[in-house]
């Protein structure tokens, strides 16, 4: 009985293999029909349905209808509807028979896997009244990953058991040109994605073009960045959108804790010479004291970007690695952001600090040289710099910078551990954890990394005992032998502020909300003398920047003092 039914399974196989050879052939036929599901503007739509109950229960974040309709936006798909839905067989029939009838392109995601909860294709199935059968190319390829002996009930060959009328498709990888392993599954006007984030886009990346272009509609995008409230701008913003409304899609978005702008502003519109048009007329509207220049890519563009503001000033020569300390003392540079001096002094710092890193590149292997990052202020200017120049003088370098973590034995902020993270990721950082005090980091370091021979730090010479360094310092007697490269040595707290808040440098959320100087939990808190009270009576700080006095730098810091 049992030969007997697999041989009748193997026959079903032979018989659909004939079948899906014709679904190949009408595929690009199904596509064209899926268009005919536009809008009432006759321009392509996407509905997207993503399926999991871990979405639902809040245990697993959804980033796939993010980077969906991100994508689809650049083709000229407007994307009408998200739905989240259970992975439950009559739900996800129901939902892909309802979408696939409003929608030019349907796109689901998850529910595909070999577990008794991935019932996508059934459920795709049934919302075309189809059964689903094994699909012979399928077979093959899961018999080929997982194994001849596994048979077709078996989780192995789940994945090869689509709805009837199905086409494959299958991606090319990127990054080796290679096929990739699985196909997306299409069924009408409905795409059958991975659930798994870095599946999906890699397999929406290789196939967007040949499965959702064809749009004549292209979306322009104009965006302007506000630094006050949102109805600071309403009136504006009304007077724009009454002459404007039918022409140009305007959008307002509150950001209410980002460290550059309150408000950001989109214009669209598929007519790019009255987009042009209208930009600029909202551009003269709004109070121009609070447009903010924001920049999307302070990263991509550090390496212009610092040499640039290092460009402004002619102390550029090697002669002036050591920025003479008698020019003018850092207390002194608390100033406002326009004052002529203090631009010409910290230009002529920036550029002082270029050439300090040049030359340790000069002097170490990329192996050879780290930057001591914790995620404070000091440590950031310092990494933009780091990769700035290394951007500069290897463009083809693909590695990534190493970065020193020292952690603090008495615990840190997660605001700080959170920003260490993204940072990593920013700037393509190889990052080394250490846990401890600084001179037994250091041990540890040349214990684990043998081949690192200097340390890029973002020391100032205000910092606790750092008034005798110069820009190359080695280890004191009795410390692990290793060069402190000290590029921002003789820089000021404002220099840092006004570096870090000119370049559109992210920074740790905590120096917005008053810390100045961050280190331990128990020993660090928001900067008394940047405390006020709001018109209602509550107590908050402002942000590092608006410091003052550059003395009380440290105010909000207290010994660390064990129980």
């Amino acid at each position: 009985m049992i030969l007997m039914s697999a041989f009748t399974s193997l026959r079903r196989v032979s018989i659909l293999s004939r079948h899906f050879v014709g679904v190949q052939q009408t595929s690009n036929r199904l596509r064209a029909l899926s268009r005919m599901a536009l809008n009432e503007d006759g321009k392509p739509t996407a509905g997207i349905i993503i399926i999991g109950d871990e979405i639902l229960k809040g245990q697993t974040l959804d980033t796939n209808s993010h980077f969906i309709c991100t994508e689809l936006y650049k083709l000229g798909v407007r994307v009408e509807r998200v739905s989240v839905i259970h992975d439950d067989l009559s739900v996800i029939a129901e939902e892909v028979a309802s979408f696939s009838k409003r929608y030019t392109h349907v796109i689901t995601s998850g529910g595909i896997g070999p577990t008794h909860d991935d019932v996508t294709f059934e459920g795709v199935a049934k919302a075309f009244g189809e059964e689903i059968v094994p699909h012979p190319e399928l077979v093959k390829l899961c018999k080929d990953y997982f194994g001849a002996n596994s048979s077709l009930d078996s989780p192995q060959l789940k994945m090869a058991l689509v709805p009837k009328s199905s086409t494959l498709t299958f991606g090319t990888n990127l990054k080796t040109g290679q096929k990739m392993l699985y196909p997306i599954i299409s069924v009408k006007n409905v795409y059958i994605f991975p659930g798994i984030p870095k599946l999906l886009e890699g397999a929406f990346l290789s196939l967007k073009e040949k499965l959702f272009q064809g749009s004549p509609v292209h979306f322009h995008l104009r965006e302007i960045y506000v630094g006050t409230h949102e109805i600071a701008i309403a009136p504006y913003l009304n007077q724009f959108n009454a002459k404007y409304n039918g022409k140009v899609h305007l959008g307002s978005y509150p950001k209410l804790s980002h460290s550059y702008y309150t408000v950001k502003v989109t214009l669209e519109c598929e007519d790019e010479e009255t987009l042009n048009k209208a930009h600029s007329e909202l551009l003269s509207l709004l109070p121009q004291e609070h447009i903010v220049n924001y920049e999307l890519d302070p990263i991509g563009k550090a390496p212009e970007a610092v040499y640039s503001l290092a460009s402004l000033t002619d102390q550029t020569s090697p002669g002036t690695t050591q920025l003479e300390s008698s020019a003018s003392s850092p207390a002194t540079c608390i100033a406002s952001d326009s004052a002529t001096g203090s631009e010409d002094l910290l230009s002529a710092r920036v550029a002082v600090a270029v050439k300090v890193i040049e030359e340790a590149l000069e002097k170490y292997k990329m192996d050879e040289i780290c930057a001591g990052f914790n995620g404070g202020k000091d440590c950031t200017a310092l990494i933009h710099l780091f990769h700035a120049v290394v951007k500069r003088k290897y463009p083809d370098y693909k590695g990534q910078l190493q970065v020193l973590y020292i952690q603090h034995p008495h615990g840190t902020f997660k605001e700080v551990d959170e920003f260490v993270d993204e940072s990593v990721k920013r700037y393509n950082l190889k990052t080394i954890l250490i846990q401890g005090r600084i001179k037994d980091a250091l041990w540890e370091l040349k214990k684990s990394n043998p081949s690192i021979k200097a340390v890029l730090m973002g020391t100032r010479q205000t910092d606790p005992h750092s008034a005798s360094l110069s820009n190359f310092s080695p280890t004191d007697e009795g410390w692990p032998e290793l060069m402190r490269v000290n590029p921002m040595l003789f820089w000021s707290y404002h220099d840092v502020w006004v570096f870090l808040r000119r370049l559109f440098v992210p920074y740790c959320r905590l120096y917005d909300k008053g810390y100045t100087s961050l280190g331990s939990v128990s020993t660090t808190s928001a900067n008394p003398a940047l405390m006020y009270t709001t018109e209602r009576g509550e107590i908050k700080h402002h942000p590092a920047h608006k410091l003052v006095e550059e003395e009380q730098e440290r105010s909000g810091r207290k010994p660390f003092s064990p129980k």
